[in-house]
């Protein structure tokens, strides 16, 4: 996956979990990873997703595509 809005390069992301706060409606996706040899754990809202839909594919032309939140793959829930 793609974080958008994020400048670190050589960075890498795994999706974690899909967090929903009953109590404010807010959501939000946890990712583990970061520059290489990283595993720290992110939060970041599900507009600033994008799947990496080829391998090898340009981190520019990933967010070219919508975002998890304007076109999800998978029902997170």
């Amino acid at each position: 996956m793609v974080v958008g809005g994020l400048a670190l390069r050589g960075a890498t992301w795994e999706f974690r979990a899909h967090i929903v706060n009953h109590n404010n409606g807010t959501e939000s996706i946890e990712v583990i990873g970061g520059r290489p040899g990283d595993r720290t754990v992110r939060s970041f809202g599900p507009d600033r997703i994008y799947p990496v839909t080829t391998k090898g594919r340009r981190r520019s032309a990933a967010l070219a595509e919508p975002s998890l939140a304007e076109a999800p793959r998978l029902p997170l829930g």
